[in-house]
């Protein structure tokens, strides 16, 4: 059985932390922003976890396959 590729456009977006929980960058700072206030901006900016299990499994699988 070949290997399993690693996800590609995950492995740009996500980050794996030393425990093991994905890291990646909110949404909603693109554009259209005059409506959002200063300190929602602040917060947007910031590195959040995932914690959709479904998506954790998926992932992890897929990145795991490029990573040691």
């Amino acid at each position: 059985m070949p290997k399993m590729k690693a996800h590609k456009a995950s492995k740009g977006r996500i980050k794996l932390s030393p425990k093991g929980k994905l890291i990646r960058t909110q949404c909603g700072v693109r554009h259209l922003l005059t409506n959002r206030s200063p300190k929602r901006m602040r917060n947007l900016h910031k590195k959040t976890t995932t914690t959709t299990a479904g998506y954790l499994r998926m992932a992890r699988l897929m990145m795991l396959a490029g990573q040691p």
